[in-house]
């Protein structure tokens, strides 16, 4: 099987390290800084497995990479998705299934914008791993795995084998969506992270912190219960599009909690989630927010940016979703 990977993020690092450990597995890679990279990738889980591969291809020239993948990986930021398959489009086959990592940053209204409507794609409902760079082109680490998967394929002839792939090349349990819908709207990182970062700097008017903030371990009452509200209102905005809601779990129910203490604490206690630090930024005297990270670039104007749109298209109240958005944009406006 012959498999490219488009983008060399943390995400990137672990997929190449995961699938080109396989046999039978030919991984190559597009990425903007091919000679940054080394042939030879190495992955470890936080148990102490390793993955050990190599990349067949590297190069920053669709031309390169693209002819003959059976399967091509977005593993990229949202900013750069409709620019790269436009970049790929002419290198694709009928045959190749295109794909995304993660499906919540507009992988699906850009690729039919693209590729038109019989395009064969497929997309996450969340991504399969939590990966973290140890040495940009060589090493990664993988911090959790998910116990299960959830992936939307469209055009893809038979879709049950399809899912049976991707269940064997990340060895994780793997259901079918029945919705592209279903795989790009998630109460994951377009909510997770914006309102976390809405309630932690909201007020943040220049002062200086001691130390840089734990994301997830350092997280408050305050935040978990606006994180309740802004699910509650993306939970009616799915009542109102042609999918099936029940795929994705409200966050009270995704987490095992019960209310904002309860969700506030296992946030807390999540230990794959420990190191994650707030993006944030040293300078002299202290650290400060990093309004420039992909917490902001990516997940309000490629994340929330959909799901306030589609609310004042199907006409959904929205008040905390909109107050976020609303907000972080006002951030990047100011970099």
């Amino acid at each position: 099987m012959k498999i490219c990977i488009c983008g060399g993020g943390s995400l990137g690092h672990v997929c190449i390290g995961v699938l080109s450990s396989q046999d039978g597995v030919l991984v190559s890679l597009l990425t903007s800084r091919p000679e940054l990279w080394k042939n030879n990738i190495s992955v470890s889980d936080i148990n102490g497995k390793r993955y050990e591969g190599s990349i067949s291809k590297i190069s920053d020239n669709p031309a390169d990479v693209i002819p003959g993948s059976d399967i091509v990986f977005f593993c990229m930021p949202g900013f750069l998705i409709k620019d790269t398959l436009l970049r790929v489009k002419p290198y694709i086959s009928e045959s190749t299934v295109l794909g995304s990592i993660v499906s919540s940053t507009g992988f699906f209204f850009f690729a039919h914008d693209v590729l038109g409507k019989d395009a064969r794609l497929f997309g996450f409902q969340r991504v399969p791993f939590i990966a973290r760079l140890v040495e940009y082109g060589q090493s990664a680490t993988l911090l959790g795995y998910k116990q299960s998967l959830a992936v939307a394929v469209e055009n893809v002839p038979v879709a049950d084998s399809f899912r049976l792939t991707i269940e064997h090349l990340f060895h994780t349990q793997t259901s079918l969506l029945g919705s592209y819908l279903e795989a790009s709207l998630t109460n994951s990182n377009p909510i997770l992270h914006t309102g976390r970062l809405f309630s932690m700097w909201r007020d943040w008017s220049g002062q200086k912190y001691d130390d840089c903030i734990l994301f997830y371990k350092e997280w408050d009452e305050e935040s978990a219960q606006l994180l309740i509200d802004m699910d509650d209102e993306f939970m009616s905005l799915l009542d109102k599009l042609p999918m099936n809601k029940s795929v994705i779990p409200t966050l009270l129910d995704y987490y095992e909690s019960t209310d904002a203490k309860c969700l506030s604490n296992k946030l807390r206690s999540i230990k794959a989630f420990q190191t994650i630090q707030a993006p944030m930024k040293r300078v002299e005297g202290g650290w400060i927010p990093d309004f420039s990270s992909r917490y902001f670039t990516e997940d309000f104007p490629f994340g929330l940016y959909f799901l306030v749109n589609l609310a004042k298209k199907y006409n959904v109240d929205t008040p905390k979703l909109n107050m976020v958005y609303e907000w972080g944009m006002s951030k990047l406006n100011e970099i």
